[in-house]
């Protein structure tokens, strides 16, 4: 449950938010009679309702504002899915797999976010407990994890709600949807919703038989959409992948998939001693096999050379229209080669703006 449920609206922030879209769409109108209309709202019901001019302009700013994202250059292209009306888990499930679909679009992805109900003082809105709509599970087996080690709190709440998946090493976790003070709801998700990849090399035959795949589109959901003072608690999104982000972190951090040392042996390295390099060559394969993949299936992906060039664009025109561009050093430069992409020789604007997609403060 987020920390605005329970809560009034701030006005100043409705007011401030209300100010800045008028401010960016001037043929919007109206500006006195809308910061009128929103402060009776919160004064009478403890909150107000977005246009749906001003959700899509406070979702994509929010997206705009992600200082972790070095992809922002399109933030003006995001569809937007306006499920407010949607509250129940059962809705919500429903329509999470409609968005993975849409945002899928047979392999040229989307940005898309689906935003549910709202929380409001009298009640919370629903929630997706998953931090992504499609992960893969992570079974406790012995002494250790077969499958994705993030996941095995995730994983054994799913079988204690009855899942019965896995186990395998790439079992697509079942969503958890919880609606107001409802209890969750187990939703499995079909087939032709989650899109995946199987990895192969373009030089390496033997790449293909590690039997590795990744899922197509990366949709955040356990974030809340802030806008003006009003949490959606339910707003999952989605742009398109790095490369650098599968093959650099889910497939080869120690704490994760672990591959390099498999892929090391298979290329026949010296992993006797660190100053062969053999885990930066290993790292460099498995990021070839893994972009060399999804563009032969036909599935958007950039590299993060490509996306660093693109990332300072968006900058220059952010500074160019007046308007400070929030970036994290540590998430904007990739895992893979820092160095050599221009985003690592210069620093960034650390502010936090609004709207924006937070982390869900602690429940009360």
């Amino acid at each position: 449950m987020h920390a605005l449920f329970g809560r009034t609206t701030d006005v100043r922030e409705a007011e401030r938010f209300i100010r800045l879209f008028h401010a960016e769409n001037p043929s919007a109108g109206g500006l006195p009679a809308r910061l009128r209309d929103v402060a009776r709202d919160v004064a009478r019901h403890g909150t107000y309702v977005h246009t749906f001019e001003e959700l899509e302009f406070g979702a994509r700013v929010a997206w705009r504002n992600s200082g972790r994202c070095i992809g922002r250059l399109y933030w003006r292209s995001l569809k937007v899915r306006d499920r407010r009306e949607v509250a129940t888990a059962e809705g919500v499930a429903v329509e999470c797999v409609a968005h993975l679909r849409e945002a899928t679009g047979e392999g040229r992805i989307r940005p898309t976010v689906t935003v549910f109900a709202p929380d409001t003082p009298a009640m919370p809105g629903p929630r997706v407990l998953n931090d992504q709509l499609v992960r893969y599970a992570g079974h406790r087996l012995g002494g250790g994890v077969l499958g994705d080690p993030r996941n095995v709190v995730l994983t054994d709440a799913a079988k204690e709600l009855g899942w019965r998946g896995g186990p395998g090493r790439f079992d697509v976790l079942p969503l958890i949807v919880r609606s107001g003070l409802g209890d969750p709801l187990l939703c499995n998700l079909p087939g032709d919703a989650v899109l995946e990849v199987p990895l192969r090399h373009p030089e390496y035959g033997w790449f293909a038989e590690l039997g590795l795949r990744w899922h197509a589109v990366p949709v955040i959901s356990d974030m809340c959409l802030e806008i003006g003072g009003v949490c959606y608690p339910c707003a999952p999104f989605n742009g398109w992948y790095m490369g650098t982000e599968i093959g650099a972190r889910n497939l080869a951090d120690a704490d994760l998939a672990a591959l390099l040392p498999e892929v090391a042996a298979r290329l026949g390295l010296d992993t006797s001693t660190e100053r062969s390099l053999w885990r930066d060559h290993a790292l460099v394969e498995l990021n070839v096999a893994v972009l060399h993949s999804f563009e032969q299936d036909g599935v958007t992906i950039t590299d993060h050379h490509t996306e660093s060039r693109r990332f300072l664009t968006h900058l220059e025109r952010e500074e160019r229209a007046g308007r400070r561009c929030p970036a994290d050093w540590s998430w904007i430069v990739p895992p893979l080669s820092g160095g050599a992409t221009p985003v690592f020789h210069r620093y960034y604007d650390t502010c936090e703006l609004t709207p924006a997609y937070v982390h869900h403060r602690p429940t009360r």
